[in-house]
């Protein structure tokens, strides 16, 4: 099973489907918000809520945001260096408790650092939906990510160190 990838293996135009999808549950949704500290009412008050336009609360934004950029993890940045830029992130459409959230990236472009050889700048647009294929979040954002040479010398480093610490293990 791959995690993430290398720069040599985006293709420009390639379409990552992201699955499973996520429901968002009304507990995901208060937690959220008080982490953050975001006390509107709209999020977290159901008597406000049924005064103003959806007649419920919404899904705080940030919470869809931090999903969905989750769920990309695995086929884009799973071996990122660095996300460097998120940019026009657009709340599409409300989410309510109880939807399930689905996502789709395309790779835009890709090109190899300035600065550094052994990695690549790969940019991507994803687009969230609901269970109903309602569009509800869209962004793009550029990832660093090392090249398959990197990959390999780094996983290289990580056996080597793990093999160090069965030994230490071993010794005791």
């Amino acid at each position: 099973m791959q995690f993430g990838r290398c720069y040599e293996e985006f293709e420009i135009g390639a379409i990552y489907k992201h699955w499973p999808g996520r429901t968002i549950t009304e507990y995901d949704d208060t937690l959220f918000c008080m982490l953050t500290m975001n006390h509107h009412p709209l999020h977290i008050d159901a008597n406000y809520a049924e005064t103003t336009q959806f007649k419920q609360r919404l899904v705080v934004g940030p919470l869809i945001f931090s999903i969905v950029v989750g769920m990309t993890v695995e086929d884009v940045s799973g071996k990122a260096i660095a996300n460097l830029e998120f940019e026009n992130v657009k709340h599409l459409a409300p989410t309510f408790h109880g939807d399930t959230i689905y996502a789709v990236t395309t790779v835009l472009a890709k090109r190899p650092s300035n600065s550094n050889p052994d990695r690549g700048i790969v940019t991507v647009e994803t687009v969230a939906s609901n269970q109903r294929s309602e569009a509800v979040l869209s962004f793009k954002r550029s990832v660093l990510v090392p090249t398959l040479a990197l990959d390999e010398a780094q996983r290289q480093a990580w056996d080597a160190k793990m093999q160090r610490a069965q030994r230490r293990v071993q010794r005791l």
